[in-house]
């Protein structure tokens, strides 16, 4: 393949941010929400507006309460599983890729 400038092109180049979910389809990813929510799983699908299909997710839902004899912060965490899961962009803070080694 060559772009625009007549330089060749890999199927792994990055020219775009979302370019790097196209390279993560079918690998875990990490997705954070606004809501204190967080998601974990297997990359299905994800369009140029950032709706994005996970599979086998593990959902974490972060509660925070202030305990009111030491005023101190009380972290609750919460995962369940679910097998698939639609997201849409408005509330995605962070999406990132797994890890990769080599």
């Amino acid at each position: 393949m060559v772009d625009d400038t007549g330089q060749k092109q890999t199927p792994n180049t990055l020219e775009e941010p979302l370019d790097l979910n196209r390279l993560s389809l079918d690998e875990q990813i990490y997705v954070n929400m606004r809501n204190d929510r967080e998601f974990q799983g297997r990359l299905h699908a994800c369009d140029q507006h950032l709706n994005t299909i996970l599979g086998d997710v593990e959902e974490t839902v972060t509660t925070i309460e202030i305990d009111e004899e030491t005023y101190g912060e009380m972290h609750t965490s919460t995962k369940w599983n679910t097998s698939m899961l639609f997201g849409q962009e408005d509330g995605f803070v962070l999406v990132a890729p797994s890890l990769r080694v080599g």
